[in-house]
């Protein structure tokens, strides 16, 4: 499900009714009069938009030229010669495990790892079931760790606003002397009473001072 955030600000509640049919009503009749311990308050309601969203397709697929390297160990010798060791290491033909020839070879010392692109399509398929690689340096061997390179690719991005057709916002609720929770009581008596156009209520949300982020789910 998506989490979808909105900002409650002050004085101001939410409410979900059990039946959309109940919210879209109460839209309609804009203003309410709601009587809060003995006081009669004018209250509007909103229909509830969340905040605006974004939506897209991510395709993810893998490289069938590049592969991943890391663990390559810090010797003390110039980058450019690691560089070309790596490419030694992963030419091989591919009876031998590895890529046959390659395109280039990206080397980045400080995190140890390299990016390796072969010419051929498809050569780094050779290297799928494979997550160690034995590589040979200043007279030493070593285990490199490798994994797929991933391609992504976004489609469909658009921005989205949606309006709930269950929840209803209410504005202009007066501050009074009782508690919020005594507050958010007589709200939901009084939006789940059928005389008043109301119905069941399946969660309300009501803040009194400062602001409060909401999360729905979608």
């Amino acid at each position: 499900a998506t989490k979808m955030p909105f900002r409650l600000n002050q004085n101001q509640a939410l409410l979900t009714f059990e039946d959309e049919e109940v919210a879209q009503r109460l839209t309609k009749m804009s203003k309410h009069c709601v009587n809060l311990d003995n006081r009669t308050a004018n209250v509007t309601v909103r229909p509830f938009e969340p905040e605006m969203g974004f939506q897209f397709e991510l395709h993810v697929t893998v490289s069938g030229k590049k592969i991943k390297v890391s663990e390559i160990p810090e010797l003390p010798i110039p980058r450019d010669w690691m560089r070309d060791k790596l490419e030694l290491n992963f030419y091989k033909t591919q009876q031998a495990a590895g890529g046959g020839e390659i395109e280039n070879v990206t080397y980045n010392r400080g995190s140890g790892t390299a990016v390796i692109t072969f010419l051929k399509p498809g050569a780094s398929n050779n290297f799928v079931r494979c997550t160690k690689f034995p590589f040979c340096a200043e007279g030493r061997w070593f285990q490199l760790s490798v994994s797929p390179d991933f391609d992504f690719h976004i489609r469909k991005f658009q921005p989205y606003c949606r309006v709930s057709k269950k929840t209803i916002l209410l504005k202009g609720i007066p501050e009074v002397e009782e508690d919020e929770e005594s507050v958010q009581d007589m709200i939901e008596i009084h939006f789940q009473k059928p005389s008043n156009g109301g119905g069941e209520i399946e969660e309300i949300k009501y803040t009194s001072r400062g602001a409060a982020y909401v999360c729905f789910e979608e």
